[in-house]
């Protein structure tokens, strides 16, 4: 599968716009506040990885489900709540590429 943020592929003919597919996660763990700094940021950079990845994972699966080969303008957005949660939403749509 193919993920990109431009609106094409160098290389690649875009031959079917399947529609917009996204990927929402959310990490269910609260994170720990603590006094040392570098342990909290640390922990909050960790979560939002594994949240960021667990939004993509889900991104590809629903273009698969549209028979997608490719995803094209992808728009990431990741939030920080006030509570330590951390949200990623992704957003792009999914393309046959030949």
């Amino acid at each position: 599968m193919i993920l990109t943020t431009t609106n094409s592929i160098e290389g690649f003919k875009i031959l079917e716009y399947k529609g917009i597919v996204s990927g929402i996660s959310v990490n269910v763990q609260k994170m720990k506040m603590t006094f040392n700094m570098e342990k909290y940021y640390q922990a909050i950079a960790e979560s939002m990885s594994m949240v960021k990845e667990q939004a993509f994972q889900q991104l590809q699966d629903n273009a698969k489900k549209l028979n997608a080969n490719a995803i094209v303008g992808i728009k990431v957005d990741i939030e920080l709540t006030t509570s330590n949660y951390v949200t990623v939403s992704v957003t792009g749509t999914a393309v046959s590429v030949a």
